[in-house]
């Protein structure tokens, strides 16, 4: 069994080839925007396969979302903004402190999803404050 995330760096490697300059002429064209109906067309197919119930197809159009990720990391990272491990940093990040409950020694576990509620919303409302803090 290989490591979990190894497959996501082949499929890294290989969107950094086909933008690369023996790779995929339409590749090396798109841009965040050319390519952004693409994510909310992936989005809304993701959700069709979830409602059919197949589980084959709803891998299919997760890794199709995923593509969509790994795209726009390669085109930022080009760019000089962000690269895939920044966007999994961030997720990992955000993660954490939603989920103080589970991630906190300092914060007591809760036992039902109603619980979890206000603990998500407090979060969210703690970054929305500090979003709104460095803006200023």
């Amino acid at each position: 069994m290989t490591a979990p995330g190894a497959s996501l760096t082949r499929v890294v490697e290989l969107m950094a080839r086909l933008r690369g300059p023996e790779g995929c002429p339409w590749h090396r064209e798109q841009t965040h925007e050319s390519l952004a109906p693409y994510a909310v067309e992936e989005a809304h197919e993701t959700r069709e396969a979830i409602a059919e119930g197949d589980p084959d197809h709803l891998a299919e159009e997760l890794g199709d979302l995923l593509w969509q990720v790994v795209v726009h990391a390669q085109l930022a990272s080009e760019a000089g903004q962000f690269d895939i491990d920044d966007v999994v940093s961030t997720l990992e990040a955000k993660v954490l402190r939603r989920h103080p409950h589970v991630f906190d020694p300092a914060v007591p576990n809760v036992a039902t999803a109603a619980e979890v509620y206000p603990i998500y919303r407090a979060a969210k409302a703690r970054e929305r404050a500090e979003q709104a803090r460095d803006t200023q």
